[in-house]
C-alpha cells in the first residue's frame, strides 16, 4: 500500500486579510496562479462565483507529458476569512485533501496551504512520487509564490518557506 503524505507551504502577503480571502475564494483565480506548462483549465459551468461547502468544481489539467486529466473536486469546508478544504472526488490522487489557511499578521496575511495525498498503484505510487509528483507540487506552490508576489507584493525581508512532512 502506498503512503500517504503531507507537504506545506506558508506564504505572508502584503494585503488585508478581506483582500486575501476574496481572491482565494473564486475559483476564477486558480489557473492565474498555476504555471502554464500545467494546462490548468477550469470546467465547470456552474460552480459559483466563490466557495461554499458542498460546491463541485471540474477541470482538465496536464502535468506530466501533456495528457490532459480530469479533475473534479468539492469544497468540503468554509470558515470565511480563515478557511476553506478541496477534497477530490475523481482524479489523479488515491487522496487529495487540501486545505487553505488565512490569518492576519502585522502587516498582511499569513497563508497556509495544507495538502495531504495519496497516489494510487501501491508502491510505484511512492516510487512516482519521489520521482516527480512531489516535485511537481513543489513545482505549483512555488510558482504560485512569485505569482501572488506579484499580483499583491511582497512582504519584504520576510522570506515565505516551503516545508515538507512526508
Amino acid at each position: 500500500m502506498s503512503k500517504v503524505y503531507s507537504i506545506k507551504f506558508v506564504q505572508q502577503i502584503p494585503v488585508t486579510l478581506e483582500r486575501a480571502w476574496d481572491y482565494f475564494s473564486s475559483p476564477d483565480n486558480l489557473a492565474e496562479i498555476t504555471p502554464p506548462s500545467f494546462g490548468f483549465v477550469v470546467r465547470s459551468k456552474h460552480h459559483g462565483k466563490k466557495m461554499y461547502p458542498g460546491q463541485i468544481i471540474e477541470y482538465t489539467v496536464k502535468p506530466l507529458f501533456g495528457i490532459p486529466l480530469y479533475w473534479m473536486t468539492e469544497i468540503t469546508h468554509v470558515e470565511p476569512l480563515k478557511y476553506f478544504v478541496d477534497e477530490q472526488r475523481f482524479g489523479p490522487y488515491s487522496l487529495w485533501h487540501h486545505q487553505h489557511h488565512f490569518k492576519e499578521i502585522e502587516g498582511g496575511v499569513e497563508m497556509t496551504d495544507i495538502v495531504h495525498y495519496k497516489i494510487p498503484y501501491w508502491f510505484m505510487g511512492d516510487i512516482a512520487n519521489t520521482l516527480t509528483v512531489n516535485k511537481k507540487l513543489k513545482e505549483v506552490f512555488n510558482y504560485r509564490k512569485k505569482k501572488i508576489e506579484g499580483l499583491m507584493g511582497s512582504f519584504g525581508a520576510v522570506e515565505a518557506g516551503a516545508m515538507e512532512h512526508g
